[in-house]
């Protein structure tokens, strides 16, 4: 039987293990005050179901980020709600008209690894919000095909076939996004025809063609 002690030092080397990697699993799906916030109660969860983490430190991180999404999903609710209710009272009672605050100069267009990073994102948000997750959670958390299983509760080999077409799905879209935007360009700048054959062009500063 475990004593006080040695659940606190289990405790200490969980939170060395897990607590920066969810921190970074947070900050990417929402604002850093909420996201620490958030961290503090998956801490808490750990703290209370301890017995029930897995002792493998591999197996323990997924199990922390299936936490982290509850708490998250939790948060994002009870924000909803603080919303609809700000919503209500304004419509009872509106604040007073401020004047508009004058207006931000025009941002420049990303280039270079910025604008290839806004085109992924933006890849990433038209495909199903399924295999956008797992995505991230394979490209930004860094987890394994097994951790994949346990944080999306299926077996490692339906993980393994769910990546490969979200993957094949990714490259589709950025492939469909580089195709548009190649006829954007080319409806914007046509190719100019040549002109027909036997055709002089009069020179500048004269009266009249030969």
């Amino acid at each position: 039987m475990s004593t006080a002690g040695d659940r606190e030092r289990r405790m200490r080397a969980l939170v060395a293990h897990v607590a920066d990697p969810v921190r970074r699993y947070l900050r990417r799906r929402t604002d850093a005050a909420t996201a620490d916030d958030v961290l503090g109660d998956v801490l808490l969860v750990l703290w209370r179901r301890l017995d029930d983490v897995p002792a493998d430190p591999d197996e323990a991180l997924p199990w922390a980020i299936v936490v982290a999404r509850q708490c998250l999903a939790n948060a994002e609710r009870a924000e909803r709600r603080r919303t609809r209710l700000v919503g209500r009272i304004i419509a009872i009672d509106p604040p007073a008209v401020v004047a508009p605050a004058p207006a931000a100069s025009a941002a420049v267009d990303a280039g270079g690894d910025e604008g290839r990073d806004a085109a992924l994102h933006a890849a990433l948000d038209r495909l199903r919000r399924d295999d956008a997750e797992l995505l991230r959670l394979w490209a930004w958390d860094e987890l394994t095909t097994p951790q994949l299983a346990t944080v999306l509760g299926i077996s490692p080999n339906a993980a393994s076939i769910r990546l490969h077409r979200a993957k094949a799905r990714l490259r589709a879209e950025l492939e469909r996004a580089e195709a548009l935007a190649a006829d954007d360009v080319r409806a914007e700048h046509p190719l100019k025809s040549p002109p027909p054959a036997g055709h002089v062009a009069a020179k500048e500063g004269s009266t009249h063609a030969r």
